[in-house]
């Protein structure tokens, strides 16, 4: 069923597809957000029957280069760690008629802790869906243009891109990374550490 999902996620066009090829502009505010721990995990990952397949270290790799060229640039104080489950992929595969211009894609689960509470800010993980944008390169499918590599890497661009625009949204929904543990203020060296919580 969730091989299902993704598949006509990706033919209806129903996810966020932002290139993330904006890194060598400013990086958005942040407030005094700073990456630590930088985790990328795939284990058995699903893909349809239409998709490329590519090895786990593969989508590991390629997501991780991806949250450090995105979030490294920050020098804030706060450390905060990020940790993403790639749990689908597809990989739209060479020799597919122009008439179906597949897409690629990929879906992922986001959960960032806080060193200085020893604690996640979200409880639950954050599911995110991001397709390929359109270019050049992608008009009648990436897979007649890119070799597998090249297309995991610019999924996970995309999905840097993606939790970089939820962390702004969660700074103003919720006040991440203002260098505060909650809307009183109290300094972070108030809350005592995890394993005494």
């Amino acid at each position: 069923m969730r091989r299902v999902l993704i598949l006509l996620t990706l033919l209806t066009g129903l996810a966020a597809c932002a290139s993330g090829n904006d890194l060598d502009e400013a990086p958005v505010a942040l407030g005094n957000f700073a990456l630590g721990h930088n985790v990328a995990v795939a284990v058995d990952p699903k893909s349809s029957a239409l998709s490329r397949k590519v090895e786990n270290e593969v989508l590991t790799d390629a997501m991780k280069a991806a949250v450090d060229a995105r979030f490294g640039r920050y020098d804030g104080d706060d450390l905060h760690h990020i940790s993403v489950v790639i749990d689908q992929y597809e990989l739209a595969p060479p020799g597919v008629p122009v008439v179906a211009s597949p897409r690629s894609g990929m879906v992922i689960r986001v959960t960032v802790w806080r060193d200085a509470i020893g604690a996640k800010l979200n409880e639950e993980p954050h599911q995110i869906i991001v397709i390929e944008s359109t270019s050049g390169k992608t008009l009648f499918g990436s897979g007649l243009t890119q070799s597998k590599e090249q297309q995991v890497e610019s999924l996970a661009r995309s999905a840097a891109k993606q939790i970089e625009l939820w962390f702004v949204k969660q700074m103003e929904a919720e006040g991440w990374f203002k260098g505060e543990d909650d809307a009183t203020g109290e300094d972070a060296t108030d809350v005592p550490a995890a394993e005494d919580a």
